[in-house]
């Protein structure tokens, strides 16, 4: 949530008009301002490509546009609202580049950690005009706040919906049967990959082990539980069908390549064994992208159910128990590396903004599909996220103007004192804090890895 009102807002530069003749003959420097913008685009590419990062500013640009678009939905709601909207930026920090558009200024910041609109009177808190007093988000009806609260959260729907057409329709879906497909093998360093002395390659199919057919999933958990012991595995080459007898080899003392980087194969407080097989590889299958849209609703139903599930998770009392022991770790093993989604237990983990870089700049070394994917679960999340019933997120908002409804009465709106509220706002911020600091430095200390 970051709709904001003006009356804490940042002193800027006046803002350029759009007129060729602006105000104050402002267009020579509206035009320099631009010159610089552009420069520092060119710089920030040329850095990614000489670090050797542009999948990771791809992924930071898809992010910031994500949180803009979300941004959009509260924006484009006030705008048709009569709200008055007196800011709209990419970014935070010092102007790069802006320009005025009757009451409202557009620009871009230095530092692109998302972005915000600014709407007046977004509470009774704030000093506002008089004049402008009946276009305030607290003078708006009952239906026009909460569409305007709800507008960013219901965006990242929209665009998770618009990811999923897409990934039906052009990039494609793994085939059902590819997810234990070994699509290669990894490079280990000082150890020849068990997999590879097994005989198995890319192409082949794990169907089972120890000669009875399995899920993957029960697959790999039999792998994890046998490091440096053997395991028999029911691998498809081809057409036949075989036993395979296989070693893996200790994942917590087993070091890999990653991308440009020597990483540990496993992470937790126990020995996991480690195969060294990279899965699903196999086919990808597109639909019509007439049919696609109809399955495009199924599967986001499906995805959100899968989001809250994590959601519940990670932040029942087992999921920060298993947090704080996420971070705890995080100091005391600096070899170690987590696995996107899963801690030590099995299951999902907090993942900062700067986690959710790097699983999606992996991802899309791999290829498209799982770009969208960690996208399309982004949105999802996030959105979730902001329609919690706590200010400042989207919900808090959304809770007080149902409140405000409820208490009203015919020719007396009730205006709710928002300063009673910031106490437990404060609370909350204060554990987002923490929480969010928390995951920043594990993410920090240990990279995370895609599974």
């Amino acid at each position: 949530m970051s709709f904001e009102s003006d009356g804490d807002k940042d002193q800027l530069p006046q803002a350029v008009s759009d007129s060729p003749q602006g105000p104050g003959g402002n267009a020579g420097s509206n035009r320099a301002a631009l010159v610089r913008l552009i420069i520092f685009m060119i710089g920030a590419v040329f850095v990614s490509w000489y670090f050797q990062a542009l999948a990771v500013l791809m992924v930071v640009l898809l992010l910031v546009v994500m949180v803009m678009l979300h941004e959009f939905g509260h924006f484009i709601t006030a705008k048709l609202s009569k709200m008055k909207v007196t800011e709209y930026f990419v970014g935070f920090g010092p102007v790069l580049w802006q320009i005025r558009k009757g009451e409202t200024a557009y620009g871009v910041k230095a530092i692109p950690a998302g972005g915000y609109v600014r709407i007046i009177g977004m509470s009774n808190l704030e000093e506002v005009d008089p004049a402008d007093e009946a276009r305030t988000y607290r003078q708006a009806t009952f239906p026009r706040r909460f569409l305007v609260g709800v507008a960013g959260s219901a965006m990242h729907f929209v665009m998770a919906f618009i990811l999923i057409w897409i990934m039906l329709s052009f990039t494609g879906i793994a085939a059902s049967n590819s997810n234990n497909t070994v699509a290669g093998l990894v490079n280990i360093v000082g150890h020849q990959n068990p997999a590879q002395v097994a005989g198995i390659k890319p192409g082949d199919q794990i169907l089972g082990v120890n000669g009875k057919r399995e899920s993957i999933n029960r697959v790999i958990k039999a792998i994890e539980s046998h490091p440096q012991s053997s395991l028999n595995l029911l691998v498809k080459e081809g057409k036949k069908i075989v036993n395979v007898k296989t070693k893996p080899l200790d994942g917590e003392k087993t070091r890999i390549v990653s991308g440009n980087s020597v990483v540990y194969a496993k992470s937790g407080t126990k020995p996991q064994g480690f195969l060294g097989v990279e899965l699903g590889g196999g086919a990808y299958k597109t639909e019509n992208p007439v049919l696609a849209f109809g399955h495009s609703f199924t599967m986001l139903g499906s995805y959100t159910k899968l989001a809250a599930d994590s959601f519940t998770t990670v932040f029942s009392a087992s999921g920060l128990d298993r947090f704080y022991h996420q971070v705890v770790s995080a100091g005391q093993k600096t070899s170690t590396v987590p696995v996107a989604g899963s801690g030590s237990s099995g299951g999902p983990e907090v993942i900062s903004i700067v986690g959710a870089i790097q699983i999606g700049s992996q991802a899309a070394g791999h290829n498209a599909s799982l770009l969208l994917y960690i996208l399309i679960m982004v949105n999802i999340f996030v959105g979730m996220a902001n329609m919690l019933p706590m200010l400042p997120l989207d919900g808090g908002h959304v809770i007080i103007a149902v409140y405000e409804r409820l208490r009203s009465r015919k020719g007396r709106p009730y205006h709710a004192d928002v300063k009673k509220l910031m106490p437990v706002a404060y609370l909350f911020l204060a554990v987002l804090l923490v929480i969010g600091l928390g995951a920043l430095y594990s993410n920090i200390v240990h990279p995370v890895q895609l599974p």
